[in-house]
Protein backbone atom coordinates (compact mmCIF):
# COMPACT_ATOMS: atom_id res chain seq x y z
CA UNK A 1 0.00 0.00 0.00
CA UNK A 2 1.40 3.18 -0.78
CA UNK A 3 -0.91 5.50 0.72
CA UNK A 4 0.57 6.07 4.37
CA UNK A 5 4.40 5.35 3.09
CA UNK A 6 5.85 9.14 3.93
CA UNK A 7 4.03 10.89 6.32
CA UNK A 8 5.69 10.42 9.07
CA UNK A 9 9.40 10.79 7.37
CA UNK A 10 8.46 14.57 7.40
CA UNK A 11 10.83 16.67 10.13
CA UNK A 12 9.21 17.45 13.50
CA UNK A 13 9.32 20.84 12.78
CA UNK A 14 6.97 20.35 9.55
CA UNK A 15 3.71 21.90 10.96
CA UNK A 16 0.95 19.29 9.57
CA UNK A 17 -2.92 21.20 10.26
CA UNK A 18 -6.30 19.35 9.84
CA UNK A 19 -7.43 19.45 6.16
CA UNK A 20 -10.66 18.00 4.67
CA UNK A 21 -10.37 17.85 0.77
CA UNK A 22 -13.76 17.62 -1.53
CA UNK A 23 -12.88 15.54 -4.38
CA UNK A 24 -14.44 14.14 -7.48
CA UNK A 25 -13.08 11.31 -9.94
CA UNK A 26 -9.19 11.07 -11.06
CA UNK A 27 -8.15 14.67 -10.80
CA UNK A 28 -8.94 14.62 -7.14
CA UNK A 29 -8.24 11.14 -5.89
CA UNK A 30 -4.84 12.75 -7.06
CA UNK A 31 -4.29 15.08 -4.91
CA UNK A 32 -5.99 13.41 -1.87
CA UNK A 33 -3.31 10.66 -2.58
CA UNK A 34 -0.58 13.56 -2.37
CA UNK A 35 -2.25 14.94 0.75
CA UNK A 36 -2.40 11.87 2.29
CA UNK A 37 1.31 10.92 1.66
CA UNK A 38 2.12 14.20 3.99
CA UNK A 39 -0.67 14.27 6.27
CA UNK A 40 -1.02 12.30 9.30
CA UNK A 41 -4.41 10.30 9.27
CA UNK A 42 -6.42 12.42 11.79
CA UNK A 43 -5.11 14.83 10.03
CA UNK A 44 -6.58 14.55 6.44
CA UNK A 45 -10.75 13.71 5.50
CA UNK A 46 -11.89 13.88 1.81
CA UNK A 47 -15.37 14.13 1.11
CA UNK A 48 -16.20 12.83 -1.95
CA UNK A 49 -18.93 13.25 -4.81
CA UNK A 50 -21.37 10.87 -5.17
CA UNK A 51 -23.77 12.69 -7.81
CA UNK A 52 -22.34 10.69 -10.25
CA UNK A 53 -23.77 7.46 -8.37
CA UNK A 54 -26.14 5.18 -10.65
CA UNK A 55 -27.36 1.50 -11.12
CA UNK A 56 -26.82 -0.31 -13.68
CA UNK A 57 -26.91 -4.07 -14.11
CA UNK A 58 -28.64 -4.16 -10.76
CA UNK A 59 -25.77 -3.34 -9.28
CA UNK A 60 -24.99 -0.02 -7.02
CA UNK A 61 -22.44 1.95 -8.68
CA UNK A 62 -20.13 4.72 -7.15
CA UNK A 63 -17.23 6.08 -9.80
CA UNK A 64 -15.98 8.82 -7.87
CA UNK A 65 -16.12 7.07 -4.47
CA UNK A 66 -14.34 4.03 -5.73
CA UNK A 67 -11.95 6.16 -8.14
CA UNK A 68 -10.57 7.85 -4.42
CA UNK A 69 -10.58 4.58 -2.65
CA UNK A 70 -9.05 2.54 -5.29
CA UNK A 71 -6.44 5.82 -5.63
CA UNK A 72 -5.78 5.67 -1.73
CA UNK A 73 -5.57 2.23 -1.62
CA UNK A 74 -2.74 1.96 -4.27
CA UNK A 75 -5.09 -0.44 -6.31
CA UNK A 76 -6.25 2.15 -8.47
CA UNK A 77 -5.38 1.49 -12.60
CA UNK A 78 -2.31 3.66 -13.71
CA UNK A 79 -3.39 3.79 -17.35
CA UNK A 80 -6.53 5.39 -16.79
CA UNK A 81 -6.69 6.66 -13.59
CA UNK A 82 -10.07 4.59 -12.78
CA UNK A 83 -10.99 1.31 -12.50
CA UNK A 84 -8.62 -1.25 -10.94
CA UNK A 85 -5.05 -2.43 -11.95
CA UNK A 86 -4.33 -6.10 -12.71
CA UNK A 87 -8.04 -6.18 -14.19
CA UNK A 88 -9.83 -8.53 -16.44
CA UNK A 89 -13.00 -7.99 -18.16
CA UNK A 90 -14.57 -11.61 -18.36
CA UNK A 91 -18.26 -10.91 -17.26
CA UNK A 92 -18.89 -7.92 -18.96
CA UNK A 93 -17.48 -9.89 -22.14
CA UNK A 94 -19.69 -12.43 -21.17
CA UNK A 95 -22.57 -9.40 -20.72
CA UNK A 96 -22.24 -8.38 -23.45
CA UNK A 97 -22.12 -11.67 -25.32
CA UNK A 98 -25.44 -12.31 -24.05
CA UNK A 99 -27.03 -9.09 -25.43
CA UNK A 100 -26.70 -6.91 -22.25
CA UNK A 101 -25.73 -3.54 -21.72
CA UNK A 102 -21.87 -3.17 -22.13
CA UNK A 103 -21.38 0.43 -22.58
CA UNK A 104 -20.02 1.01 -19.12
CA UNK A 105 -16.87 -0.98 -18.26
CA UNK A 106 -17.10 -3.26 -15.43
CA UNK A 107 -14.05 -4.96 -14.16
CA UNK A 108 -14.13 -8.41 -12.60
CA UNK A 109 -12.43 -7.23 -9.43
CA UNK A 110 -14.12 -4.14 -9.31
CA UNK A 111 -17.91 -5.90 -9.59
CA UNK A 112 -16.93 -7.73 -6.56
CA UNK A 113 -16.79 -4.03 -5.00
CA UNK A 114 -20.14 -3.03 -6.63
CA UNK A 115 -22.17 -6.47 -5.45
CA UNK A 116 -20.76 -6.48 -1.55
CA UNK A 117 -21.46 -2.75 -1.22
CA UNK A 118 -25.32 -3.33 -3.16
CA UNK A 119 -25.96 -6.43 -0.78
CA UNK A 120 -25.11 -4.39 2.12
CA UNK A 121 -27.33 -1.54 1.02
CA UNK A 122 -30.25 -4.02 0.46
CA UNK A 123 -29.55 -4.93 4.29
CA UNK A 124 -29.57 -1.50 5.22
CA UNK A 125 -26.06 -0.68 6.09
CA UNK A 126 -25.62 3.20 5.10
CA UNK A 127 -23.38 4.04 2.49
CA UNK A 128 -20.90 5.51 4.73
CA UNK A 129 -20.59 2.71 7.05
CA UNK A 130 -19.75 0.57 3.93
CA UNK A 131 -17.17 2.70 2.57
CA UNK A 132 -15.08 2.85 6.24
CA UNK A 133 -15.49 -1.23 6.26
CA UNK A 134 -13.99 -0.68 2.57
CA UNK A 135 -11.18 1.39 3.26
CA UNK A 136 -10.50 -0.89 6.37
CA UNK A 137 -9.92 -3.48 4.12
CA UNK A 138 -8.04 -2.18 1.53
CA UNK A 139 -5.50 -0.67 4.09
CA UNK A 140 -7.08 3.10 3.92
CA UNK A 141 -6.17 4.53 7.31
CA UNK A 142 -7.08 8.37 6.18
CA UNK A 143 -11.02 9.18 6.42
CA UNK A 144 -13.02 9.24 3.19
CA UNK A 145 -17.02 9.54 3.42
CA UNK A 146 -19.55 9.91 0.53
CA UNK A 147 -20.69 13.41 0.85
CA UNK A 148 -24.46 11.83 2.10
CA UNK A 149 -26.04 8.80 2.73
CA UNK A 150 -28.72 9.72 0.57
CA UNK A 151 -28.65 9.47 -3.14
CA UNK A 152 -28.17 12.73 -4.66
CA UNK A 153 -28.18 12.35 -8.75
CA UNK A 154 -27.31 14.68 -11.08
CA UNK A 155 -29.01 15.32 -14.49
CA UNK A 156 -27.47 17.17 -17.15
CA UNK A 157 -29.67 19.28 -19.15
CA UNK A 158 -28.68 18.81 -22.68
CA UNK A 159 -29.80 19.99 -26.13
CA UNK A 160 -31.30 16.48 -26.28
CA UNK A 161 -33.32 16.68 -23.04
CA UNK A 162 -32.04 15.67 -19.26
CA UNK A 163 -29.97 12.90 -19.26
CA UNK A 164 -28.45 11.11 -16.22
CA UNK A 165 -25.04 11.72 -15.15
CA UNK A 166 -23.56 8.58 -16.57
CA UNK A 167 -25.70 8.00 -19.67
CA UNK A 168 -24.46 11.75 -20.90
CA UNK A 169 -21.42 11.08 -19.61
CA UNK A 170 -20.17 7.07 -20.55
CA UNK A 171 -23.07 6.13 -22.77
CA UNK A 172 -23.22 9.60 -24.90
CA UNK A 173 -19.35 10.08 -24.42
CA UNK A 174 -20.37 14.14 -23.65
CA UNK A 175 -21.42 14.48 -26.68
CA UNK A 176 -24.60 16.22 -25.99
CA UNK A 177 -24.69 20.46 -26.02
CA UNK A 178 -24.84 20.97 -22.37
CA UNK A 179 -27.02 23.79 -20.97
CA UNK A 180 -27.29 23.30 -17.12
CA UNK A 181 -27.10 20.62 -13.89
CA UNK A 182 -29.78 19.19 -11.85
CA UNK A 183 -29.16 17.66 -8.43
CA UNK A 184 -31.89 15.42 -8.07
CA UNK A 185 -32.69 14.82 -4.52
CA UNK A 186 -30.00 17.80 -3.01
CA UNK A 187 -32.65 19.32 -1.21
CA UNK A 188 -33.02 16.52 1.85
CA UNK A 189 -29.97 15.13 1.84
CA UNK A 190 -27.54 15.71 4.93
CA UNK A 191 -23.81 15.20 5.18
CA UNK A 192 -22.61 12.26 6.32
CA UNK A 193 -21.58 11.54 10.06
CA UNK A 194 -18.59 12.92 10.88
CA UNK A 195 -18.53 15.32 7.20
CA UNK A 196 -19.79 18.41 10.07
CA UNK A 197 -17.17 17.49 12.76
CA UNK A 198 -14.72 16.94 10.28
CA UNK A 199 -15.53 20.31 8.81
CA UNK A 200 -15.54 22.27 12.05
CA UNK A 201 -12.38 21.01 12.85
CA UNK A 202 -10.76 21.82 9.95
CA UNK A 203 -8.02 24.26 9.54
CA UNK A 204 -8.69 24.83 6.19
CA UNK A 205 -10.74 23.31 2.99
CA UNK A 206 -9.37 22.11 -0.23
CA UNK A 207 -11.46 21.87 -3.32
CA UNK A 208 -9.19 19.50 -5.26
CA UNK A 209 -8.82 19.56 -9.07
CA UNK A 210 -12.46 17.72 -10.01
CA UNK A 211 -14.84 19.28 -12.33
CA UNK A 212 -16.49 22.39 -10.78
CA UNK A 213 -19.95 21.59 -12.34
CA UNK A 214 -20.48 17.93 -11.36
CA UNK A 215 -18.12 16.97 -9.00
CA UNK A 216 -17.63 19.90 -6.74
CA UNK A 217 -20.89 21.80 -6.93
CA UNK A 218 -23.66 18.75 -5.65
CA UNK A 219 -21.07 18.25 -2.27
CA UNK A 220 -20.80 22.33 -1.85
CA UNK A 221 -24.75 22.50 -2.12
CA UNK A 222 -25.02 19.61 0.90
CA UNK A 223 -22.23 21.03 2.74
CA UNK A 224 -24.11 24.43 2.70
CA UNK A 225 -22.26 26.54 5.02
CA UNK A 226 -17.94 26.96 5.19
CA UNK A 227 -16.74 29.07 7.78
CA UNK A 228 -13.31 27.92 6.92
CA UNK A 229 -10.49 29.22 4.45
CA UNK A 230 -10.87 27.40 1.12
CA UNK A 231 -8.23 27.01 -1.23
CA UNK A 232 -9.13 25.39 -4.66
CA UNK A 233 -6.91 23.67 -7.53
CA UNK A 234 -7.48 24.68 -10.87
CA UNK A 235 -8.53 21.68 -12.98
CA UNK A 236 -8.05 23.62 -16.16
CA UNK A 237 -4.87 24.30 -17.42
CA UNK A 238 -4.08 26.35 -20.60
CA UNK A 239 -7.72 26.43 -21.07
CA UNK A 240 -8.24 22.70 -21.49
CA UNK A 241 -9.38 19.99 -18.72
CA UNK A 242 -6.49 17.26 -18.31
CA UNK A 243 -9.39 14.31 -17.71
CA UNK A 244 -13.44 15.15 -18.30
CA UNK A 245 -15.36 17.46 -19.57
CA UNK A 246 -15.09 20.55 -17.60
CA UNK A 247 -13.52 22.94 -20.27
CA UNK A 248 -16.28 21.73 -22.37
CA UNK A 249 -18.80 22.54 -20.14
CA UNK A 250 -17.38 26.16 -19.20
CA UNK A 251 -17.34 26.85 -23.07
CA UNK A 252 -21.07 25.36 -23.62
CA UNK A 253 -22.25 27.67 -21.19
CA UNK A 254 -20.84 30.43 -22.45
CA UNK A 255 -18.17 30.98 -20.18
CA UNK A 256 -14.81 30.77 -21.72
CA UNK A 257 -12.50 28.00 -19.95
CA UNK A 258 -9.90 28.83 -17.81
CA UNK A 259 -8.21 28.69 -14.55
CA UNK A 260 -10.14 32.30 -14.08
CA UNK A 261 -13.30 31.05 -15.07
CA UNK A 262 -12.52 28.37 -12.37
CA UNK A 263 -12.11 30.94 -9.90
CA UNK A 264 -14.44 33.26 -10.76
CA UNK A 265 -17.09 29.87 -9.99
CA UNK A 266 -15.76 29.21 -6.86
CA UNK A 267 -15.41 33.30 -5.65
CA UNK A 268 -17.65 33.91 -3.13
CA UNK A 269 -15.96 31.08 -1.04
CA UNK A 270 -12.20 30.97 -2.24
CA UNK A 271 -9.70 32.22 0.14
CA UNK A 272 -6.80 30.92 -1.51
CA UNK A 273 -6.87 29.46 -5.56
CA UNK A 274 -3.74 27.44 -7.38
CA UNK A 275 -3.23 27.78 -10.67
CA UNK A 276 -0.79 26.35 -12.67
CA UNK A 277 2.36 28.13 -14.50
CA UNK A 278 0.88 27.97 -17.91
CA UNK A 279 -1.78 30.70 -16.51
CA UNK A 280 0.73 32.65 -14.69
CA UNK A 281 -0.43 35.64 -16.78
CA UNK A 282 -4.25 35.04 -14.92
CA UNK A 283 -3.08 35.82 -11.87
CA UNK A 284 -3.91 38.97 -11.25
CA UNK A 285 -6.84 38.27 -12.72
CA UNK A 286 -7.59 35.93 -9.93
CA UNK A 287 -5.86 38.34 -7.67
CA UNK A 288 -8.91 40.96 -8.20
CA UNK A 289 -11.23 38.51 -6.86
CA UNK A 290 -9.67 39.06 -3.84
CA UNK A 291 -8.29 36.15 -3.79
CA UNK A 292 -4.83 34.52 -2.88
CA UNK A 293 -3.01 33.03 -5.59
CA UNK A 294 -0.18 30.61 -5.75
CA UNK A 295 1.34 29.72 -9.09
CA UNK A 296 3.08 26.17 -8.98
CA UNK A 297 3.20 23.11 -11.17
CA UNK A 298 -0.34 21.35 -10.98
CA UNK A 299 0.10 18.70 -13.52
CA UNK A 300 -0.23 15.22 -11.56
CA UNK A 301 1.32 12.24 -13.69
CA UNK A 302 3.52 10.12 -10.80
CA UNK A 303 2.73 10.08 -7.36
CA UNK A 304 5.97 12.67 -6.90
CA UNK A 305 3.86 14.98 -8.64
CA UNK A 306 1.06 14.40 -6.42
CA UNK A 307 2.43 14.89 -3.46
CA UNK A 308 4.78 17.79 -3.74
CA UNK A 309 1.85 19.83 -5.29
CA UNK A 310 0.04 18.78 -2.07
CA UNK A 311 3.13 20.37 -0.15
CA UNK A 312 3.06 23.33 -2.08
CA UNK A 313 -0.98 23.75 -1.10
CA UNK A 314 -0.25 23.04 2.65
CA UNK A 315 2.37 25.69 2.53
CA UNK A 316 -0.24 28.13 0.81
CA UNK A 317 -2.46 27.08 3.38
CA UNK A 318 -0.06 28.28 6.14
CA UNK A 319 0.66 31.52 4.92
CA UNK A 320 -2.47 32.79 4.14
Amino acid sequence: MTQNSTHNNHSPSTVHRRIVALAGGVGGAKLAQGLAQILAPEELTVIVNTGDDFEHLGLYICPDLDTVCYTLAGLANPETGWGRANESWNTIANVESLGGPAWFRLGDQDIATHLERTRRLREGQSLSQITKDFCSAWGIQHTVLPMSDAPVRTMVDTDEGELAFQEYFVHRRCEPKVKGFRFDGVEGAEPVVGAKEALEQADAIVICPSNPWVSVDPILQIIKTINKPVVAVSPIIGGKTVKGPAAKMFDELGIEPSALAVAKHYRNILTGFVLDKTDSLMEDDVKNLNVQTLVTDTLMNHLTDRTRLAKDVLHFIGSL
